[in-house]
C-alpha cells in the first residue's frame, strides 16, 4: 500500500526543485526530513511540507505505521509557465518566463515491499 502528496503550481523552476528532490529518494521519512532542514535550498521548505503531508495521508488514510514509511517515488513536473515582458532599448521587450512546479511524493511502509 501507498500513500501519495501532490503540491502543485509551486513557483520554483522544476529544475532547482529535482536537486532537492534527488536527495530524498528512497530514504526513510524522518531521515528525508532532517536532510530537507539543513539544506539551503528555497526547494527544501515546500519538498518538506509535501512529504510530511504524504506521511500525514500515509497514518490517516491508510494506517500505516508513520515510522516505517520511506519516499517510494518522489518526481517534479513542469507547471504552467507565467510570461512577463521587461522593455529593452529600442523598443524591443524580452520575456522573462517564470516557472512553476507541480510536486509529488509517494511513500511506502518498509516491510510491504
Amino acid at each position: 500500500m501507498e500513500a501519495k502528496a501532490v503540491a502543485r503550481y509551486i513557483r520554483i523552476s522544476p529544475v532547482k526543485v529535482r536537486d532537492v528532490i534527488n536527495l530524498i529518494r528512497g530514504k526513510n521519512v524522518n531521515e528525508a526530513l532532517a536532510i530537507l532542514k539543513f539544506t539551503p535550498n528555497r526547494a527544501s521548505v515546500p519538498v518538506a511540507k509535501v512529504v510530511r503531508s504524504a506521511a500525514a495521508n500515509a497514518g490517516h488514510n491508510y494506517e500505516m505505521n508513520e515510522d516505517d514509511l520511506f519516499v517510494f517515488a518522489a518526481y517534479v513536473d513542469q507547471g504552467p509557465t507565467l510570461k512577463r515582458f521587461q522593455p529593452r532599448a529600442y523598443g524591443r521587450a524580452n520575456v522573462i518566463r517564470k516557472r512553476t512546479s507541480h510536486i509529488t511524493v509517494v511513500v511506502k511502509e518498509k516491510n510491504s515491499i
